[in-house]
């Protein structure tokens, strides 16, 4: 403490207190829901399984994955949303030009944050926050995760009797065939039948 005392005082970064607001943004903002889902929480979940989808498939399919650096990678995947918002997946696919022109905003808020921290952590916090650095399998075992994790949540609200996310759950059963592979469907099979059960179920 004395010897930073005595140093010149570090310019004070407001990195933190962005991240601190993805508690924040609501996801699902056109769905009525029987319980809300902010970005911190679905990020937390993401990166639960996108570690467990990592280990899943170094132990059964030959995997060589770092399942750590997954789990970060899952924890800070939707932080640029702090700067950008959520916009609703209806609007930011509608048509590919919307998809081309937010994935720009994407990677223009991703570099705004990480130019929020000290210069001298700038490159250990990249790899996490600027998607175009993240290694192509690393990112494809986050973006299932992802998926995954939006359809535990359609799960849980049909469970709820909440028949507002039906045509959500078709629509992420093609995209969860489009980004099939087998630590998913292990996953999907093993874990995911749990979320239709009642917490009496489950005990």
């Amino acid at each position: 403490m004395q010897k930073l005392l005595s140093e010149e005082k570090p310019k004070e970064s407001h990195f933190f207190a962005h991240l601190a607001r993805m508690k924040l943004i609501q996801r699902w903002p056109l769905m009525r829901s029987v319980s809300t889902e902010n970005i911190s929480e679905h990020s937390l979940q993401v990166a639960f399984v996108a570690h467990a989808l990592a280990v899943i498939k170094n132990k059964k399919f030959g995997g060589k994955l770092n399942p750590e650096r997954i789990a970060l990678l899952g924890m800070y995947h939707d932080t640029s949303e702090v700067l950008t918002g959520d916009l609703p997946t209806p609007v930011k696919y509608f048509n590919p030009e919307i998809a081309k022109e937010y994935k720009k905003i994407e990677a223009i808020a991703e570099k705004r944050l990480l130019s929020m921290l000290p210069e001298e952590f700038r490159e250990d916090f990249a790899p996490y926050l600027v998607s175009e650095s993240t290694h192509p399998e690393d990112a494809s075992i986050v973006k299932q995760a992802d998926t995954i994790c939006a359809y535990l949540k359609c799960l849980e609200e049909l469970s709820a009797g909440n028949h507002e996310y039906a045509l959500a759950k078709k629509r992420l059963e093609v995209t969860l065939k489009e980004r099939h592979s087998r630590e998913m469907e292990y996953f999907l099979t093993v874990f995911a039948p749990s979320f239709e059960l009642s917490l009496d179920e489950i005990s």
